[in-house]
């Protein structure tokens, strides 16, 4: 058998970027990182909006942040930015973060536990309210 797992793939991933707490990413995002939603369309209506930084679904996301192409986002400084990748839970985001550090984002990572991780931890730090203002949101796909 030849090639890697998906597992392999998420581990190999993961040694070459840093992982953000929850707790952590609107200070960072406060403090100049970029974050980065990369959840599709459905996704975000099912779960909910984060509310801050860039949505940039996951098909597009070297090209919008790709400085030395034509498509690159007004809000994509230089390759000393901190960039923070978040999907649902976690997984894709830590594969597309590898692929910044690829492009030179050396500073890319993503969020631990992705979204949902995020909203828990709204939720329980807002008493309940949570990151969509007391709104509930179903579960969609990971």
């Amino acid at each position: 058998m030849t090639g890697a797992s998906a597992d392999d793939l998420l581990t190999r991933a993961r040694r070459r970027i840093t992982r953000v707490e929850p707790q952590d990413l609107e200070r960072l995002q406060a403090d100049g990182a970029l974050v980065v939603d990369i959840r599709p369309e459905r996704q975000r209506l099912d779960e909910g909006e984060l509310g801050f930084g860039l949505v940039v679904e996951r098909n597009v996301l070297e090209w919008r942040l790709d400085l030395r192409g034509t498509h690159a986002l007004p809000e994509v400084r230089d390759y000393d930015q901190q960039v923070i990748v978040l999907c649902s839970e976690g997984y894709a985001s830590s594969l597309a973060a590898a692929s910044l550090v690829d492009l030179g984002f050396w500073r890319a990572g993503d969020l631990a536990g992705g979204y949902k991780a995020y909203r828990a931890w709204r939720q329980a730090d807002d008493g309940g309210q949570g990151a969509n203002g007391g709104q509930s949101a179903s579960a969609g796909p990971s």
